[in-house]
């Protein structure tokens, strides 16, 4: 998947005059305008919705339903009033926010529920041979683990921690997604930052030697509980790009804070495209209904 093709609106540089031209093109008809609009901001829509949901169809069903959302109530965007990104993503927050419970919510709840599920899984010594044979599904079993980590935030917080800890959108800008002012926006990140670092710190051995917990010896017991297929990885598969290649900011690695370094560990999870990206779009523009709410 060419990098190029799907340009980080967050990103310092982006020209929002795309957008706006985008936008005009397409309240006039040109559906190649609409097209590429949409897969402009669809495939940060999906990756936020993944990391929210942890569940891929369904974070591709919600992709839907927000771009929808979004075709819908373009004619009534002011670019006077915010930058097109601006009010794409309170859309996106709004109806992240009052989604139904989701299935993964509803099995774990807080951080003492997940833990309490990874100790009570087997531990099980792996070779070097199976260290070696089995690295895909050992970093499976890593970005799946830690998905889960984040399904114990709850849900404010998650998408606080997702744009501004995984995605780095500047305090402003999450201000204004939010509708809070910048000193909340910061408040909020940091809790969200506290809660899920302070957990990882005391039990995950990926950020602290001492914790007895590491991923190869988690593999196979992963397997055994039905949490990890070898033969359908979900995560680590299909993906060409990582989150960090389209974070908003260019941190010098040498100069990484506490909390940074831990986001790093998710920043370094798949930039994951919808596997009918194309056909989910397609629906959109070719829906008659949809054609007449734009004014076609």
């Amino acid at each position: 998947m060419n990098k190029s093709k799907f340009l980080n609106p967050f990103k310092q540089g982006y020209d929002a005059k795309i957008d706006i031209e985008l936008i005009r093109r397409s309240l006039s008809g040109d559906k190649d305008s609409l097209n590429t609009l949409l897969k402009i901001h669809q495939a940060f829509i999906y990756n936020l919705a993944l990391k929210m949901i942890n569940n891929v169809a369904d974070a591709e069903d919600v992709t839907q339903e927000i771009l929808i959302k979004i075709i819908t109530n373009l004619v009534s965007y002011d670019e006077q009033k915010a930058k097109f990104t601006t009010w794409v993503y309170r859309i996106i927050v709004n109806h992240i926010l009052n989604l139904k419970k989701q299935k993964y919510e509803t099995l774990v709840d807080s951080f003492e529920i997940f833990f309490a599920g990874i100790e009570q899984t087997a531990t099980i010594e792996l070779s070097q041979e199976e260290e070696t044979s089995m690295t895909k599904e050992i970093e499976e079993g890593k970005i799946a683990c830690m998905s889960g980590m984040l399904m114990c935030l709850d849900r404010e917080q998650r998408l606080t921690y997702i744009l501004g800890a995984l995605f780095e959108i500047d305090h402003h800008l999450g201000a204004e997604i939010f509708d809070i002012s910048p000193d909340n926006f910061r408040q909020r990140l940091s809790r969200a930052k506290k809660d899920l670092h302070q957990w990882m710190h005391n039990r995950c051995g990926l950020v602290n030697a001492e914790n007895p917990c590491r991923c190869p010896k988690k593999t196979k017991g992963f397997i055994q509980n039905g949490w990890l297929d070898p033969n359908k990885l979900k995560w680590n598969a299909d993906f060409v790009h990582k989150i960090k290649d389209y974070a908003a900011e260019n941190i010098n690695e040498t100069l990484l804070t506490y909390d940074q370094l831990y986001a790093r560990l998710y920043q370094d999870h798949p930039f994951k495209i919808p596997k009918n990206a194309d056909g989910i779009v397609d629906f959109i523009i070719n829906n008659d209904n949809l054609r007449k709410s734009l004014k076609y």
